[in-house]
């Protein structure tokens, strides 16, 4: 698992699927509430007059040399939630980023949400 200050540092940096080929740039950091730990990060794609952010699970990804590599294929990443670039991910739309990797959902005891910006 990448820790959180080593995930702050790639901001910016180009975020390329399990094969290497590149999805976008990430974005920003999303951490799993009950632990703090990264969960997931959003990445920019789309064109220059057309961003959005999608969202990708931190699970698996690994570091390299000016990317951050993930382990899931380019098409599902591309697909999956998005919210503009200035958006806010809603507590609504939260399971449905979980459901689309198929990843169990759960809220906190006192029904909080799961994912918080970081």
């Amino acid at each position: 698992m990448i820790q959180s200050a080593d995930v702050r540092e790639w901001r910016e940096h180009d975020v390329v699927d399990e094969d290497g080929k590149k999805i976008g740039t990430m974005e920003s950091v999303y951490v799993d509430t009950a632990t703090d730990e990264p969960s997931f990060a959003t990445v920019r794609v789309g064109l220059p007059t057309r961003h959005r952010l999608v969202f990708v699970p931190l699970e698996g990804a690994t570091l390299g040399p000016g990317y951050v590599k993930v382990a899931f294929p380019k098409t599902q990443v591309k697909d999956a939630p998005a919210i503009d670039i200035d958006g806010v991910l809603t507590a609504e739309r939260e399971p449905d980023v979980f459901a689309h990797y198929q990843l169990a959902y759960t809220q906190g005891a006192g029904g909080e949400r799961r994912l918080a910006r970081r």
